[in-house]
């Protein structure tokens, strides 16, 4: 192929855009069934303890801290004829599978017993899930070099997340007639079958026709640093400190409200049996509503910025949530969960967007390309804002006498879920409104750091042409 080719097969492509995307849609289907069930699952339906699913995700949010940044490292430093990433996303996809299905099939009879599948599971949940879903996202900022290719790509990477979103949250529960009833808990068995499937017919399909890894990338693997090298020049940089915090206030917010929605849904909406599909549509509202919102957001992020969009969307997502301390009625709580999708939109759109520029100005600093360090820790950050949610859950509950599920729960557990989804998601949104304030790479900068790259990029193109 000559250098002109192959400088125009690296050029922004829809084709390419929307295969990479459909690997969200299995992505968000494989975590969200997580999030979006599991609690219910376990404290309503398995009726566990709700300080033994607390140490559940301790422990597996420890695991995290040393799992997630290791296996981002490792995938730096990886060589193989199939790149870097492509390799972890191919082996991880039919044990992600196996494990969401065992997940929700488990060992009933003894106490500890059910306990302790559900802490293994939760782990081996977490290995499959971040060899395939840490590699997948660190391609992000490699194949969509600048801010507009960024803003349209993951335009479409987010509307993957949004139809994943809506799928799963709604197709298992047509099979599931009532979320929190015992009675049903081979529908969850059966539903999450069905959802193994989808997840690893879209990563199959994003793995042949979604990635794409540059050439000029391939001998970074030679100098990419160590593990404990690689995460203390991570957490040396400041962008990407201030970016992690807001992230990790962004995650807790999208870890908090799915897992709510089915109780807060039963107890303060009153959705009864045969309407649980309800739950799965209030939620599916807010997602498509941030579909529909996206192309504004993506405006702004090219008009003003990066840093300045973020704040914004955050500032509307905390005003979106204040009703929900007051609404008891299933028609107002679509239109409020339609409104809160406006602010959810810009945080979607943003956060990987704010990390890519990270990246890019790590690499100006050290010369490489370190996406999966990076994406490593924060991947770690993502789950720990797992166990701050699991902690909020287990104060308010156990506060409230609802410590074991009990189907008939008094007013202050009433009163503790309304301030669940929405005082504390509101209180963790103002936390990174802070955080992002103080991120340095301005529209301004950003400017500088794409020219810089540019010289970079050349530089690394012609010695692998040379080689």
């Amino acid at each position: 192929m000559s250098s002109k080719k192959k400088r125009e097969s690296l050029k922004y492509s829809t084709k390419l855009a929307f295969a990479y995307g459909i690997g969200q849609f299995s992505d968000t289907i494989a975590l969200q069934t997580f999030v979006f069930f599991i609690f219910t699952f376990y404290f309503a339906v398995v009726n566990l303890n709700i300080n033994l699913i607390t140490i559940v995700f301790i422990v597996w949010s420890l695991w995290n801290a040393f799992n997630d940044p290791l296996l981002g490292s490792l995938s730096d430093r990886t060589h193989s004829r199939w790149g870097r990433r492509k390799p972890f996303i191919i082996l991880g996809i039919a044990p992600l599978c196996i494990v969401i299905v065992l997940l929700f099939t488990p060992i009933l009879g003894s106490v500890f017993a059910t306990f302790m599948y559900f802490l293994v599971m939760a782990i081996f949940f977490d290995i499959s899930y971040t060899m395939v879903d840490l590699n997948y996202a660190s391609l992000f900022p490699e194949m969509f070099q600048d801010l507009r290719e960024r803003a349209k790509a993951n335009t479409i990477k987010q509307f993957f997340t949004v139809l994943g979103l809506i799928v799963a949250f709604i197709l298992p529960t047509l099979f599931i007639p009532k979320l929190d009833d015992p009675l049903y808990l081979p529908n969850y068995g059966f539903s999450a079958i069905i959802m193994a499937v989808i997840v690893g017919i879209g990563f199959t399909i994003c793995a042949i026709f979604g990635i794409k890894e540059r050439k000029e990338f391939s001998e970074d693997y030679k100098k990419a640093p160590s593990f404990l090298k690689s995460l203390k020049y991570s957490l040396k940089n400041k962008g990407f400190r201030t970016f992690i915090i807001a992230n990790l206030c962004y995650w807790y917010v999208i870890g908090m409200l799915p897992t709510l929605v089915p109780l807060y849904g039963s107890f303060i909406l009153e959705v009864g049996e045969g309407e649980s599909f309800l739950l799965g549509l209030l939620l599916a509202t807010t997602f498509i509503s941030a579909a529909i919102f996206l192309p504004l957001w993506r405006y702004l992020a090219v008009k003003v910025g990066m840093r300045k969009g973020y704040m914004l969307a955050n500032t509307v997502f905390i005003i979106t949530l204040i009703p929900f301390l007051f609404i008891d009625n299933i028609i107002i709580a679509f239109i409020i969960f339609f409104l809160v999708g406006i602010g959810l939109s810009g945080a979607l759109l943003f956060a990987d967007i704010l990390l890519a520029a990270v990246i890019d100005d790590d690499e100006i600093t050290t010369g490489l390309r370190r996406e999966g360090g990076y994406y490593g820790i924060n991947a770690l950050i993502t789950k720990l804002s797992t166990i701050i949610v699991i902690l909020s859950i287990s104060l308010v509950f156990n506060s409230t006498g609802w410590a074991v599920f009990d189907p008939h729960p008094g007013i202050n557990t009433i009163i503790g879920l309304k301030i669940l989804i929405s005082v504390f998601p509101a209180i963790a949104l103002g936390i990174g409104i802070i955080a992002i304030n103080r991120f340095p790479i301005t529209k301004e900068k950003y400017k500088q750091i794409k020219i810089e790259m540019g010289k970079i990029h050349q530089e690394k193109r012609e010695k692998t042409r040379e080689e």
